[in-house]
This record gives C-alpha cells, sequence and structure tokens, in this order.
C-alpha cells in the first residue's frame, strides 16, 4: 500500500499538512460535493428519525418488539440493500442514483408523515430505507474511490478524506436533530414533511451541479458482472469485516432504541435527547479530523476498527455500573451523557478505519458492490439483533443486565475485526496507513 508521500528537509520527514482547513482545503472539488451531499443528507434524515421510536410506541401505541421491528427494517431496508446500490452504481455512476433516492425519500418520509396503521408505517419506512440504499453507496464508494486516487497522486492519506466525509455527515447529524426537535413542538407529521423538503432541495441542486460522466470504472463488460457475489463469497477478510461493521452497526442502533428509555428513566420525558444527539454530532465535527490524525500516527486500520469497537463497549457498561445507583435528573443523564460520547469516539475510531479497510480488501472494480456489501451485510445483523434488543428492553430485566449484554455486541464485532488479515502487498498494521 502507498504511504504518506513526504519530502525532506535537512533529513527530516514531513508529511501532507496537518489541520482540519488544511484536510479540507486539500481536496478536489468532485470530493467536496460528495462530503457537502452527505451533509444535506443527514439534515433531512435525522430531523425525523430520532423521534420516530417514540412516535410509534407514544402516538401509535405500538409494543416494544413491533418497535424494535420496525426499526430494524428500516435498518435492513437501508443497510440491507445497500448491494443493490453499489451494484448499479458501478454499472451507472453515482448521479442516477443519487436523484433516484432523494425521489423516494422524499416519497417515504410524506407517507410516513400520515401513515396510522402498522402495514403503512412498514411500507413507508421501507420506503425511507431503500431510498437510502440507492443514493448513500453510490456517494461512499465515490468518495472512497476517490480517495484512493488522490493518495496515489498526492500522498494525502485516504483515511484523512473518509474523515472529512464523516465530518460533514455529522455536521448534518448535529444540525438535523434540533431541526426535529423544534419541528416536534408542532407534531411527527410536520417533521417529516420538513425533512421531505430538505430532501427537495438536495434534489433540485445535485440535479444542476452533480456531474453526468459515469466513471471508467464501471464500464466493463458483461462477462464481467455475474462474478462480484461469488468473489464476494470467497473472500473471508471482508466477510470478517463485514460482522465486525455489523456489531458497530447494532451498537450503534441503541441510540435509537435503548438510549430514548435511559433518557425517560432518568427525566421523565424524552426532551434531552436531541441535546444528546446534538452532542454526539458536534464531537465528531470538532474532533473526527484529530482522532483520525492521531490514528493514523500511531495504529493501523484494523487496530483503529478494533479500539472503536472496544470503547463503545466502554459505553455500555458506564450505563451497566451506574444501573444500581440509578440517578434520577440532571445527574441521571451522566451514564447517558457518558455513554453517547464513548459510542461517538468509538464512531470516529471504526467509520473512516472500516472504508479503508474495504479499499484494501477488494480491488477498485468491485469497489461500489463492496461498499454495497458491507452496510448490505451489518444490516443483516442489525435485522436480526433489533428485535431481540427490543424485546430485551421488554422484559422488565435489570438496567445493569440489559446494558452488559449490550456490551457484549462491539466485543464480538472487535473479536472478528482482529482476526482479519489483508491480502500481501498491503499492510495495515503499521502507524501512518
Amino acid at each position: 500500500m502507498r504511504r504518506d508521500r513526504v519530502a525532506r528537509r535537512g533529513g527530516g520527514r514531513l508529511r501532507p499538512p496537518l489541520g482540519p482547513p488544511s484536510d479540507i482545503r486539500a481536496l478536489p472539488p468532485f470530493v467536496r460535493l460528495l462530503a457537502a451531499t452527505q451533509l444535506a443528507f443527514n439534515v433531512g434524515f435525522f430531523a425525523v428519525l430520532p423521534y420516530l421510536a417514540a412516535h410509534l410506541g407514544g402516538t401509535l401505541k405500538m409494543g416494544g418488539w413491533l418497535v424494535g421491528l420496525v426499526l430494524g427494517l428500516r435498518t435492513f431496508s437501508q443497510q440491507g440493500l445497500f448491494v443493490v446500490g453499489g451494484a448499479l452504481t458501478d454499472r451507472w455512476g453515482p448521479r442516477p442514483l443519487v436523484l433516484a433516492g432523494c425521489l423516494l425519500r422524499i416519497a417515504g418520509f410524506v407517507w410516513l408523515g400520515y401513515a396510522q396503521q402498522t402495514g403503512s408505517v412498514i411500507a413507508a419506512v421501507l420506503c425511507v430505507g431503500f431510498a437510502a440504499a440507492l443514493f448513500s453507496p453510490a456517494v461512499e464508494s465515490e468518495t472512497a474511490r476517490q480517495a484512493v486516487r488522490h493518495e496515489q497522486a498526492t500522498g494525502h492519506p485516504r483515511a484523512r478524506t473518509l474523515a472529512v466525509f464523516s465530518a460533514a455527515g455529522q455536521v448534518g447529524a448535529f444540525l438535523g436533530p434540533l431541526l426535529g426537535s423544534l419541528l416536534l413542538l408542532a407534531d411527527f407529521r410536520t417533521a417529516c414533511l420538513a425533512g421531505a423538503a430538505v430532501f427537495v432541495a438536495v434534489l433540485a441542486g445535485h440535479w444542476r451541479w452533480m456531474p453526468r460522466e459515469r466513471p471508467e470504472v464501471v464500464r466493463r463488460g458483461p462477462d464481467e458482472r455475474g462474478g462480484a457475489v461469488c468473489e464476494t463469497a470467497r473472500n473471508g477478510p471482508f466477510l470478517l469485516l463485514c460482522l465486525a461493521y455489523g456489531g458497530y452497526l447494532l451498537a450503534y442502533n441503541q441510540l435509537y432504541l435503548a438510549l430514548p428509555e435511559e433518557v425517560v428513566r432518568a427525566t421523565g420525558s424524552q426532551a434531552a435527547l436531541g441535546w444528546l444527539f446534538a452532542l454526539s454530532s458536534l464531537l465528531v465535527v470538532c474532533a473526527q479530523l484529530p482522532v483520525t490524525r492521531a490514528a493514523g500516527a500511531r495504529m493501523g486500520h484494523r487496530t483503529a476498527l478494533c479500539a472503536g469497537l472496544g470503547v463503545v463497549a466502554a459505553g455500555f457498561l458506564l450505563v451497566a455500573a451506574f444501573a444500581p445507583v440509578a440517578p434520577t435528573g440532571v445527574v441521571g443523564l451522566v451514564p447517558a451523557a457518558g455513554y453517547v460520547l464513548a459510542l461517538t469516539l468509538g464512531q470516529m475510531l471504526t467509520v473512516p478505519a472500516a472504508r479503508a479497510l474495504v479499499t484494501e480488501l477488494v480491488p477498485e472494480r468491485r469497489l461500489g458492490f463492496s461498499m454495497g456489501a458491507l452496510s448490505s451485510l451489518a444490516g443483516a445483523v442489525v435485522l436480526g439483533g433489533s428485535a431481540a434488543t427490543g424485546a430485551l428492553l421488554g422484559t422488565g430485566a435489570a438496567p445493569a443486565a440489559v446494558w452488559s449484554v449490550l456490551a457484549c455486541v462491539p466485543l464480538l464485532g472487535a473479536a472478528a475485526g482482529r482476526a482479519i488479515r489483508v491480502r500481501s502487498g498491503t499492510d495495515t498494521t503499521r502507524p501512518g496507513v
């Protein structure tokens, strides 16, 4: 694998310039557009999603297991079908997938805002999820492809390019819940319609500015397209990465399932939930690039992945440790805030490392399909685990036991990540990759 390109002065080694402004200015205009795309997507998405569980369980009176199932179906229809969006991106390029996904997301949000029956809610949620299955792998795989080429051309580490992308998404994730908390002063339907309006603006902007050219890598003969599934199924290290990433996604999904229950237990309402989401997003915005640079200087991608999952597990154990005391009020939010901080730090280590590992474990011609498969297989883990964790939370078991069991999820993911072996000719165990 290519290492950071360096210059020598007096025998010293100089890496590319450090600092968030330098990382952003170093990116080509197309990559900046992709980062801005992710920001806009998340504003619309997070104006609605954090409040979905409360709407389902409160306004629509669904049981805990059904709420967990609906959230799992939403995740699976998104993450589970990323492979479809990824394969179509390899074939047609990102522009048509982004535009089609925006149209579906608009329809899904409007539908969800008016849905009252379980079947209608599930259909709307599936529409919302499949929309992201189209546009997200298109944006993510193209960003990863451009990050690799940018590294080859300039020596700027691909993980730092991907960290800019993650930080941009978190700016949207920071603004989205704040927008949603204001809109919920009216009702959930208003939040859904506002989220749809955001995607109308995204659709218009990308119709105007998204490049129309298909990337050269997607122009391949029909004889090559059928081998993607078999090639992926034989790639043991990549499948381990999918399992590790699935453990992370299932743990992250507890922001929408376990965290609201903890906040209600401590304060009697979900009023503080939007602020905890804002805290998480603001931390990523401020610290993602420094954390990625520090991790790149001290550990490789695989080690960063495992370390991030370990930090996530520590967040669950923190809540479990405070559970016997059961503090309430503002003090009662301390365990929840600590969990959010640990989950966010783990996210900052795990996500750029996982995306960078994909570029190490698969050939470039399969990058779109493999980025989709990463999320699809991880989404299957979430689907299998969400209904189970929803039922676990509804059993009345001691909170300390529940949160301790949840801590096992990222720990199992870390074990899978540790078993990854990168193909010959690459090295993600050395610092600076």
